[in-house]
């Protein structure tokens, strides 16, 4: 599983025009990837790495708080394309993202354990949806988390 992560000031996530996530102030944006042998086990690990990561500032500018510590909002978006395996040719290739019958569930169970960790609810795209997905990067920054290489 992989969890892009980026630091945002305001996100928003629109289906067919409409507006089905908003974050405003200090947030993440959280694209997905997730692959066939993905395990709760992967979801608990960067679940917790995410929440506690410490790339806001404190008063002394110094990236040294985590979501928590801000309570900023948090907007997860299932993303297959994170999966894409670019070693060959010009033409991505998704063998190694899960199929929706395996993808859906274990994102909806991402979304549970972040808003669990949160302690309140989060803005999500909706599976499988075209969606137009926008952000205001803070800073830029942007984490890559990886669950099977753990770097």
């Amino acid at each position: 599983m992989r969890f892009l992560i980026q630091r945002t000031r305001s996100a928003a996530v629109h289906i067919d025009g409409i507006a089905v996530a908003e974050s405003h102030g200090l947030g993440m944006l959280i694209l997905i990837g997730i692959s066939p042998d993905d395990t709760a086990e992967d979801i608990e690990y960067l679940v917790k790495k995410a929440t506690q990561l410490r790339i806001f500032d404190d008063e002394d500018g110094v990236m040294n708080r985590s979501i928590l510590d801000v309570g900023g909002d948090i907007i997860a978006v299932s993303q297959f394309t994170l999966m894409a395996e670019t070693k060959k040719g010009n033409r991505p290739s998704y063998i190694r993202a899960a199929r929706p019958e395996i993808a859906e569930p274990l994102y909806r169970e991402v979304v549970r354990a972040l808003e669990e960790r949160l302690g309140r609810p989060i803005g999500t795209g909706r599976f499988g949806a075209d969606m137009q997905v926008s952000l205001t990067n803070d800073g830029p920054v942007t984490i890559w988390i990886d669950s099977k290489t753990r770097e």
